[in-house]
This record gives structure tokens, C-alpha cells and sequence, in this order.
């Protein structure tokens, strides 16, 4: 037998060199000591560790990175962009503003607090890292006005919300990062459960490895993305993989940007690298879906990131990930010079266009529906536009989401009627984050409409849920019953729910199951409230309209 290749070593995704902006957060709790053989350790106290994660999670609540807002500018000054395009990016530009006050976070889902880090062979600490950096976590979630979305399991069907958005997820590495012995290196996550949901692992084969059957394979799954998770997105796509989870990972890091300073070629050292051809390949076709940023267009994403891994012979993953609108990461560093936050844009009004809505609109003027009517009335009203319509809501709504919708589902099958606030008042699915002191509302942008849709027919049914509003993509059986009981599914702006709190929504009350928390059945009061018709009563989908595939070339 061959003796085998000769020995050389490569790591499975060499980054090259960082080239973040930090800003200091304190030189307290950092200190060189002197050790064994001449060498020098750094230590870090756990007080270091929470401090720069609770001061990451408020910044990545609160602000975005410089040119994730220079991409929306973009979309808004490309003469290609669809209107809606426009009116999508600069309703996210405004909501960036808002939220870079440092009162309301971006999005009303804080997401799970995601925290990576590499810690070096001369970085001392008293080994409880996980520990510190979950507390950092605790004192961000707890003191700020963000939402506690982690849910404890107490038996296998039942569960409780643990009140503190514990657990957080940490990894930590043993690697030298960058080179250096002396640094401990992080990235902060926050990921909303609709972002994280659209992550997907394919297990393939070689027969997927040309151009033309890739180019099919990709646009029949990045269809499949939807618009729940609030393009644009920041997509990326892994090819390969010593492992399925490793194939996932690696995308959840592509889609943070984190792998940017990878190779752009292979070799034998058989490392991960970015296809640069592809991506720009893959990118373009996104832009003929049609979907757009959320109501038709061009601006699905904002960009591509695509990774070839190795894998072993019989085993092809393709992993699939976005990074929604509310892009929330961030690097961190601990070194000799002390702890370190990557710089967010503090002043995103610097992005912002001077151009108003209707310039914007290029006359097309949003229908203004009064909410206050009767349900047979704004039904009526509605039925006279096409789906795409863009309208401003004004008046009372429903809050309710999984949980509520599981409990009037019981209600229903008990024999019991439909609560007379669902047939006289159209449905917002969503939950709120905390409600700052002197506002009205937390932040409270819509949630995935798509989980809903199994309640719909019986809803509509028993008279209830004839006008919804959330995010994203329904299903064919929420067209149906649509067309059959004559009701509607109106799709909000997912991302802005910042501008959502302070703009549109005046008033909050509980109406039912207090004890739910933010999943409880809300009443809320709107003003211009902005939606786009989705699916009409006459069985009409605007999803449906952009499914048909558009490839007819294999890629070079």
C-alpha cells in the first residue's frame, strides 16, 4: 500500500487578517503576568467577560454595522429597485435611526444570544468563561428593553419562559486567534427565531458538483427562503463539509461576514475557500425571483458569501443561512491594550435620503383603511384592490400569535364559540418587547405568518381571522380558505418594529391571558400602519406569482 501523501496541515477555514474597527470598552480587569520558560500570559477577570458582552448585546440590539446601511442607501438610489424595494429600505433606514437612540431595539425578537470566542494558549482566566459571558448576557436582557424569548423545558410537552432570555449559546475555542497566544477574539450573535428558522442542510451527492445542476439545485431551495426572516438578506450557501452540523455552522458564520477573509481558491491543503464567480452568479439570480425586498423587486438579497468545503467522498451537505434585516453581529477582542467591542454606526441618519415617500412611491399612493369599520365593510374595501396593493391602516387590532392561537383552537374544539375579537377586528401576529417608560409600545414588528396557517381554515370557519397581518409567505391552504370564507392576509414590513412602536402604534392593552406574557392576546391601536395586500379573497397569492422558476442558462 502508498505510504499516503506527505504530512501538511491547513485549518478547514483559514481567515485572513481582522480588519474590524474597535473602540475601547475598559482596561479594567485585564493584566500581563510573567510565567514558566520567559513566557507571558495574559489574564482576564469574569468581570471583563460579562462587561464586553453585555455592551455587545446592547450595541447589536441597537445599532448596525456601517455598510449594512450603505447597502439599504443603495437599493434606494438604484433606478432598478422597484418602488417597493424603495419604500422597504427606507422604512428600514428610519427604523435604524429610531433604534440607534438606544430606547427601542431594531426588532421586536431579541433574538437567542449567540456568543463564539477563541481564546489563546497564554489567556488565563478562572475557567467559569461561559458563566461570565452568560451573565453578561442576563444584565443586558434584564436592564434593557428587549423581550425574554428562551423557553425552559419542564417536561416534554410542557414549557415555561425562563424570564431572562436564558440560556445563551457559548462556544469557546482553544485557538490562537489571528496568531496571537495573548488574545482571547468573539463574535456576538443575536438570532431571531424567524432568521434562524430559515436555515436548511441538504444531504447531496456528487451529481449535484456542475454548474447547471447547482444553478437548478439553488434556485429551487433559495425560493424556499421566503420572505419570513425580513429581506433583504445576507445569504449564504456552503457546499461540502466534513460534517452536516460543521456545513450549518459554517454558514451561520458566512452569513455574518465572518468568513469574508477567506481564500478564494483551493488547494490541496484542502481548506475552505469563497467562490467569488459563483456568489456574483448566485446574487444575480436572486434578483429575477421577482420577490424582492419583501413586496417585488430586485433586492431579495443584499449579497452572497459561498463556501466550498472538503468532504468525504460518499457525503455532499449543502447548508443554507441568511442574516435578516436586523443584522445583528459584532467582534470582540480581549488583549494586552485591553477589552475591545467592534464600532457599530452610532449616526445612521447619515445614510438617510433626501427624498420624500412620494417620490418614492412614484404615485403609487397607498389605499388608507379605516379599521374602526365594520368587519363586512373593510373586507369589502379591501376586495377592490390587487394583491401588491400598498395600504396605510388606521384603527384597532388583534394581537395574537402561537400560543393564543393554540388556546382558541381548544376553545373551538370544545364547542365553544369564536371570541367575538377575532371576528370584529382584523389579527396581528406578533409579540412585543418591553415598553420603554413614557411610550406606548415596545417594539413590536411582525411575526412569521407561516406558523398560523394550520388555524386558519377552522378560524375563518367559525367566523374569525378574515383579515390578517404579519410577515412573510403563507401556505396554498391559507389561499383557499381565503377565497372560500372571503378573507385576506395583509404582509407588513418585517424588521421595522421600531418605527412600528413609535410611529404607528398609540395604544396597548391586554385582552386575554395576562399570564402569557408577550404571547398574550394584545389590543392595540394603529396609526398609518403601513401593508401590502398578499392574498385576496378572490384566491389570488402575490407569493404565487413569483414560485416559476426563471433559470433557463447553466452557470459558465
Amino acid at each position: 500500500m502508498s505510504s499516503g501523501a506527505p504530512f501538511s496541515y491547513s485549518p478547514l477555514l483559514p481567515l485572513g487578517a481582522d480588519q474590524t474597527e474597535y473602540r475601547l470598552v475598559t482596561d479594567e480587569g485585564v493584566d500581563m503576568v510573567h510565567g514558566p520558560g520567559g513566557r507571558r500570559f495574559l489574564t482576564v477577570e469574569p468581570a471583563a467577560l460579562t462587561a464586553l458582552t453585555a455592551e455587545a448585546m446592547h450595541d447589536i440590539a441597537h445599532f448596525l454595522r456601517p455598510a449594512h446601511l450603505a447597502q439599504l442607501r443603495a437599493i434606494i438610489d438604484d433606478p432598478a429597485a422597484s418602488p417597493n424595494d424603495r419604500f422597504v429600505a427606507l422604512d428600514l433606514l428610519r427604523n435604524a435611526n429610531i433604534a440607534a437612540g438606544g430606547v427601542l431595539p431594531m426588532c421586536q425578537d431579541t433574538g437567542t444570544a449567540i456568543v463564539m470566542g477563541k481564546r489563546g494558549r497564554h489567556v488565563l482566566t478562572d475557567g467559569s468563561d461561559d458563566e461570565a459571558i452568560s451573565r453578561g448576557v442576563y444584565q443586558a436582557y434584564t436592564r434593557l428593553n428587549l423581550r425574554y424569548s428562551q423557553l425552559a423545558p419542564l417536561t416534554m410537552w410542557e414549557e415555561r419562559n425562563t424570564g431572562s432570555n436564558l440560556p445563551a449559546q457559548v462556544e469557546i475555542y482553544a485557538e490562537d486567534p489571528d496568531g496571537h497566544p495573548d488574545a482571547y477574539k468573539f463574535l456576538f450573535m443575536a438570532k431571531g427565531g424567524g432568521s434562524a428558522n430559515k436555515s436548511y442542510l441538504y444531504q447531496e451527492t456528487k451529481a449535484l458538483l456542475n454548474p447547471t445542476r447547482m444553478m437548478q439545485f439553488l434556485e429551487e431551495k433559495l425560493r424556499l427562503i421566503g420572505t419570513a426572516a425580513c429581506p433583504p438578506y445576507h445569504l449564504a450557501v456552503v457546499i461540502g463539509g466534513t460534517s452536516a452540523e460543521y456545513a450549518l455552522k459554517t454558514a451561520k458564520l458566512a452569513s455574518a461576514k465572518y468568513l469574508d477573509n477567506l481564500p478564494t481558491s483551493g488547494s490541496m491543503r484542502a481548506h475552505g475557500f469563497r467562490d467569488l464567480e459563483l456568489e456574483a452568479e448566485v446574487l444575480e439570480l436572486t434578483r429575477q425571483f421577482g420577490i424582492g425586498a419583501q413586496f417585488g423587486g430586485r433586492y431579495f438579497c443584499h449579497d452572497v458569501r459561498v463556501v466550498r468545503l472538503p468532504r468525504h467522498g460518499a457525503s455532499c451537505p449543502v447548508a443554507i443561512a441568511v442574516s435578516c434585516s436586523a443584522d445583528r453581529q459584532a467582534m470582540g477582542k480581549i488583549t494586552p491594550s485591553g477589552v475591545w467591542l467592534e464600532r457599530l454606526e452610532t449616526d445612521p441618519a447619515r445614510f438617510l435620503p433626501d427624498v420624500t415617500d412620494a417620490q418614492l412611491e412614484q404615485g403609487a399612493e397607498a389605499v388608507r383603511v379605516d379599521l374602526n369599520r365594520p368587519m363586512d365593510e373593510i373586507r369589502a374595501e379591501l376586495s377592490k384592490y390587487p394583491v401588491k396593493t400598498r395600504l396605510s391602516l388606521t384603527g384597532p387590532l388583534v394581537v395574537a400569535r402561537d400560543i393564543a392561537h393554540a388556546k382558541i383552537a381548544e376553545r373551538l374544539d370544545a364547542g365553544e364559540s369564536m371570541p367575538q375579537y377575532l371576528r370584529d377586528h382584523a389579527v396581528y401576529y406578533a409579540g412585543p418587547a418591553k415598553t420603554p417608560e413614557g411610550y406606548a409600545s415596545g417594539s413590536f414588528g411582525p411575526t412569521t405568518a407561516g406558523r398560523m396557517d394550520a388555524y386558519v381554515e377552522k378560524f375563518q370557519a367559525a367566523g374569525g381571522s378574515h383579515v390578517m397581518l404579519a410577515k412573510g409567505n403563507r401556505s396554498g391552504q391559507v389561499t383557499r380558505s381565503c377565497h372560500q370564507h372571503g378573507g385576506f392576509y395583509l404582509g407588513s414590513i418585517g424588521g421595522p418594529a421600531a418605527r412600528l412602536a413609535q410611529d404607528c402604534i398609540t395604544h396597548v392593552e391586554v385582552l386575554e391571558y395576562p399570564e402569557l406574557g408577550m404571547e398574550a392576546v394584545w389590543k392595540i391601536e394603529v396609526v398609518d400602519f403601513p401593508a401590502f395586500i398578499v392574498v385576496d379573497d378572490k384566491g389570488n397569492d402575490f407569493f404565487a406569482e413569483v414560485t416559476k422558476p426563471v433559470l433557463t442558462v447553466g452557470r459558465r
